[in-house]
């Protein structure tokens, strides 16, 4: 029994070596040479990844080491987009290649096919068609789609805010995040991602599956320039001319130097994909803004005292008026009793905000229309589960919400570090089994519903 245990044990720490040694054998030696400069941690539910150089380089570098990642989230989104819409993965590749692939710069064509080149070396089978439309899967999916359905688009939802000044202890920026959408997407936005390009700013990210933009959003970057957004709800609007999203968005953070740059970026050749209210703000300067962008309209509003809040509510009348019909009185709504819980939380809380307050703030569960602490589609740590349906614009017991927080401030952001939380910030668990056998009638989510365990606050890069 002895000898047998000790085996075990040996095999199981030569077992990385025995891999990488098999795997280097299919690798040339320009490979070899990149994939030394990456490294990727798994932790606490996250999947921390350092690339760099080249654009080829780095992409090959993030293929290769999520390479059954990116696989895995190929194969979901066809199967969800194939429920949802009856269009295979086909279709959507090919449409996704009529309409982007001419609106993409050389740099990022290099870099998603450097990611297909990886993930081929790491014996996962990908097109750099299929890539494509991986990283415009909002575009096409969220915009383009409905817009050919003649439909509104009703995007996921998400809780944001950015203080600076007299709202915060110390008068530093102070930014938070959590993420909303189905539980079985968005289990594949657990990477942070820290991106060291040849040319540009430093970028370190949260990221969805193989997207080279953040896609969440929370961001920092080596301008100093730090960020997060929520989407506009019921926007209606796509200009298939445009530039896609993940171009203008990562162009924004690789290259722009200030705030008003940043959004200059993203305002020419908009094509309307994700409309967002951008919460953005300038370490070295502690100014702050939101700046909404719609298709036809957008609004830059900045400051150095006081703080923006995100729910997905557009504040600009012309882009509320012209290019959505979602509700900003009715608190039965869960992006408008949400924005005036921030409202509440805020005045509680000003001149004391910082990191910790933060975290405490994202796991807040208070439903202001029914006036007590009661988890669902209304509260700022959202659970769609959770919720019986008399919330306008949800669905009964849908299983998605927020599946992450993420917090950091000016003095983080310097050092290059920031807070995640994988799972509820509040640590209530989602068990898939025992949510699909109560609720049959997302069954066929099975296999592609996960669970969203309690994890601890964790610190990035990992220590």
């Amino acid at each position: 029994m002895f000898k047998r245990s000790l085996l075990c044990i040996l095999l199981l720490l030569l077992a990385p070596a025995l891999v990488c040694a098999a795997t280097s054998n299919n690798l040339n030696s320009d490979e070899q040479a990149w994939l030394q400069k990456a490294h990727r941690t798994d932790i606490h539910g996250w999947i921390y990844l350092h690339i760099e150089g080249k654009p080829f380089e780095r992409g090959f570098q993030r293929g290769y080491l999520t390479a059954a990642e990116i696989d895995d989230f190929k194969n979901t989104i066809a199967y969800m987009e194939k429920h949802e819409t009856g269009k295979d993965l086909g279709f959507f590749v090919e449409s996704a290649g009529k309409l982007l692939k001419d609106r993409v710069s050389e740099e990022y064509v290099e870099e998603m096919k450097g990611m297909v080149a990886g993930m081929n070396k790491a014996g996962k089978t990908v097109t750099y068609d299929q890539m494509l439309f991986m990283n415009g899967f909002l575009d096409i999916l969220w915009y383009w789609w409905p817009e050919q359905k003649e439909k509104k688009e009703n995007t996921p939802g998400c809780s944001a805010f950015i203080a600076t000044g007299d709202a915060t202890r110390g008068g530093k920026i102070v930014m938070a995040h959590n993420s909303w959408a189905s539980y079985a997407s968005l289990r594949f936005c657990n990477i942070i991602v820290d991106i060291v390009p040849e040319k540009g700013h430093r970028m370190m990210m949260q990221t969805w599956g193989p997207c080279i933009y953040s896609a969440t959003d929370f961001f920092i970057t080596g301008a100093g320039l730090m960020g997060t957004e929520t989407t506009i709800g019921d926007f209606e609007g796509f200009d298939k001319k445009g530039t896609p999203i993940f171009e203008r968005s990562r162009k924004a953070m690789q290259y722009a130097n200030s705030i008003d740059e940043w959004a200059e970026i993203l305002i020419k050749n908009n094509n309307g994909a994700y409309a967002n209210s951008w919460l953005l703000g300038n370490r070295k300067t502690g100014e702050i803004a939101r700046f909404e962008l719609g298709l036809k309209h957008h609004n830059l509003e900045k400051k150095t005292n006081g703080y923006f809040t995100g729910s997905n509510i557009v504040e600009d009348p012309a882009i509320r008026g012209d290019e959505t019909e979602a509700s900003y009185d009715d608190v039965r709504n869960f992006a408008v009793a949400r924005r005036e819980r921030w409202k509440q939380l805020m005045k509680q809380n000003h001149g004391e905000i910082d990191v910790e307050l933060a975290k405490t703030m994202l796991a807040d569960h208070y439903d202001i229309y029914l006036e007590k602490d009661q988890p669902g589609s209304r509260t700022i740590c959202g659970h769609g589960d959770l919720e019986n349906g008399m919330v306008p614009g949800s669905d009964a017991y849908r299983p998605g919400g927020a599946v992450d927080g993420k917090v950091t401030d000016s003095d983080l952001a310097q050092k290059w570090e920031m807070w995640g939380k994988w799972g509820h910030s509040c640590d209530i668990p989602f068990d898939a089994a025992k949510f699909l056998e109560k609720h049959t009638q997302y069954d066929w989510q099975q296999g592609y519903l996960k669970d969203l365990p309690a994890n601890p606050w964790t610190l990035f890069p990992p220590r």
